[in-house]
């Protein structure tokens, strides 16, 4: 039986943290024209924005406080997601305590890649369409030597890699990148560094490809990094070597692969520089270029951090505002310690399918996997490349966004938010991946070396973060819904669960204490926890959470309050097994305060 409940969580405690950039205010875009919007305050907020100011426009136009109030003409979400096979588990309400754990594991050993990396085996399952496949699905590593893995060792007093916004690069960069990018396509498809097994990386290490490594006699079962803590850390290390291998191929340490800064206004469509001018040469014969991008998404349309698998129809500018609430709840109001930012725990010993309570982190599940459907092409049998983990890597897009996903964890820690810390765990700490790095030998890597992006050798050229003065605002306040509901809907302990999400749910659920004050709150944060999310791995799912609703049009978006945040997956494999457990965690105190709901005893639950 899966729960779903509101808890209070204790905070963590604070920790050293990176310092953020702060720049003073500025117009928000340099090219401007006048517009005039209604608060829910029925005030009118004037302010300058222009959705035709072009991508590369510097970050210094921007302001953060004119953006802040932003209340956008709401549209309709659309879904275009399978639920049928979306099963949703709602029990009883929890103590505090038991959200800061995840379900205790049997072995209490960190995830350890295995040293034998032809101890492998192909992605053949998560993807709907093997026979029209676009990518291979042979994801395995070649094998050079039979020597095990080396403890990789971060070399010290190397030069800063400075990895740059995408939308600002320099002709002479992209010169740079293509060079390189063209020289890693022209190495040998069995040549670890070659960009085909550059890309099988992330279909080896998502799809299933690997088992966990023997420890003690602790079941070898398959090693999968989403849907867990393990995200962030792998992927920083898969960048940290594609970079590298790139820098070492034409001969410049100092070379740092782009980020893509969807998290900015000025960065919210996909970069000019990944897709080439066919005024200057065919597209296809540029490295940077992939043909299985979704054609409705490219520049100028701006990308939705929140997409569900259709076109939402929202204007230009009430898109950014989108992002930016998006970007705000899923940073700061639901990322409020590093379960919810980071992910579940995960051990050795555990299955990534059926382990009791996998929980995905806000990032992860939220603008990640959103930019990533966002991208991919749906015309695609399994919306490849980006839309799908096995072929995602194979768009030379996925390590610009990815950059900006591993930025995000930066910018996370440098808040000054009590809570946003890394895991403590030695479980964390210690697990551990095997890559090939740029001189062509197997090492292994660990969480624990990775968690500072200084000793690693690079750092973010500086970008503006609107998105954390954009608190969203409520469509009501006091609204008293849950109250009102009592009756009419029923209480999460009277219901029958699991259930199957092919319909609007709704739910009451009891909170654990209201009113609280500022001390307490600073102790404890509230969340809300949904455990037991079981659907189908091989078809993308999302589905959107509100607090305290109204039944009524139009309907609301991430900028307001009352949408508490979105659990979404991408398909991928589980060897044989179609079927996958998870959870997400989103958080309530902030939204309780702003439609002033903290007096109540309940919520309404919409999903």
């Amino acid at each position: 039986m899966a729960s779903f409940s509101s808890a209070a969580v204790p905070s963590a405690a604070p920790a050293t943290t990176n310092k953020t950039n702060t720049l003073p205010p500025s117009p928000l875009f340099s090219k401007t024209s006048s517009h005039r919007f209604k608060t829910h305050a029925n005030q009118t907020l004037r302010f300058k924005i222009s959705c035709n100011a072009a991508a590369n426009d510097d970050d210094k136009s921007l302001n953060n406080s004119e953006i802040l109030n932003l209340t956008p003409k709401r549209s309709p979400d659309m879904q275009n997601v399978d639920r049928r096979n979306l099963l949703l588990g709602i029990g009883g309400l929890y103590g505090a305590a038991n959200y800061m754990t995840s379900i205790p594991s049997a072995f209490a050993a960190p995830i350890t890649a295995p040293d034998n990396i032809s101890d492998c085996i192909a992605a053949n399952a998560g993807i709907s369409d093997k026979k029209d496949a676009a990518r291979t699905l042979a994801c395995c590593p070649p094998v050079l030597s039979e020597s095990a893995p080396k403890r990789f060792v971060l070399p010290k007093g190397a030069v800063t890699r400075v990895r740059p916004a995408a939308q600002r690069v320099t002709d002479e960069y992209l010169a740079k990148y293509n060079e390189a990018l063209q020289k890693m396509r022209d190495l040998p498809d069995d040549d670890p560094r070659s960009f085909k097994q550059q890309a099988m990386i992330h279909c080896a290490y998502c799809n299933g490809s690997y088992r966990q490594k023997e420890q003690d006699g602790k079941p070898r079962k398959e090693i999968q990094i989403h849907n867990s803590w393990l995200f962030f850390p792998f992927h920083r290390w898969y960048l940290y070597f594609y970079e590298r291998i790139l820098g070492k191929l034409i001969d410049d340490p100092k070379f740092a692969i782009p980020y893509w800064n969807w998290d900015s206004p000025t960065g919210m469509t996909i970069p000019a520089m990944f897709e080439p001018d066919p005024a200057k040469g065919d597209p296809r014969k540029n490295p940077i270029f992939n043909a299985y991008r979704d054609a409705k998404h490219l520049p100028p349309v701006v990308v939705d951090i929140d997409y569900n698998g259709k076109e939402r129809g929202a204007s230009c500018i009430d898109q950014i505002s989108i992002n930016l609430a998006a970007m705000y709840k899923q940073m700061i109001s639901s990322a409020t310690d590093p379960i919810s930012f980071f992910g579940g725990e995960y051990k050795a010993g555990d299955d990534p399918v059926n382990m009791g309570s996998p929980l995905i982190g806000s990032i992860e599940s939220g603008c990640h996997t959103a930019v990533h459907r966002w991208v991919g092409n749906s015309r695609m049998p399994n919306n490849e490349d980006m839309g799908n983990f096995y072929s995602a890597g194979y768009d030379p897009i996925f390590y610009a966004h990815h950059a900006n996903v591993d930025r995000m964890w930066k910018i996370w820690k440098g808040l000054g938010i009590k809570g946003h810390h890394d895991p403590t765990s030695e479980d964390w700490l210690e697990a551990s991946y095997v890559f090939y790095d740029e001189n062509k030998e197997l090492v292994r890597v660990y969480n624990k070396d990775c968690v500072d992006t200084e000793p690693m050798g690079y750092e973010y050229e500086t970008s503006r973060i609107p998105w954390s003065r954009n608190r969203p605002i409520p469509r009501t306040k006091k609204p008293k819904i849950a109250a009102r509901s009592a009756g009419r809907v029923r209480k999460v302990e009277d219901v029958k669960f699991p259930l199957k999400v092919d319909r609007i749910v709704k739910v009451l659920v009891k909170r654990p204490a209201r009113n609280r004050s500022k001390e307490e709150k600073e102790k404890e944060k509230e969340i809300l926890f949904m455990d037991g999310i079981r659907f189908d791995s091989e078809t993308f799912v999302k589905f959107d959470v509100y607090v305290d609703d109204k039944d009524d049009e139009p309907a609301t978006t991430a900028a307001e309050s009352e949408f508490a945040g979105s659990f979404a997956q991408l398909p991928h494999n589980h060897t044989d097994k179609m079927f996958i457990t998870s959870a997400a965690r989103f958080g309530l105190t902030e939204l309780l305060e702003d439609i002033e709901a903290e007096d109540d005893d309940s919520v309404l639950v919409t999903i």
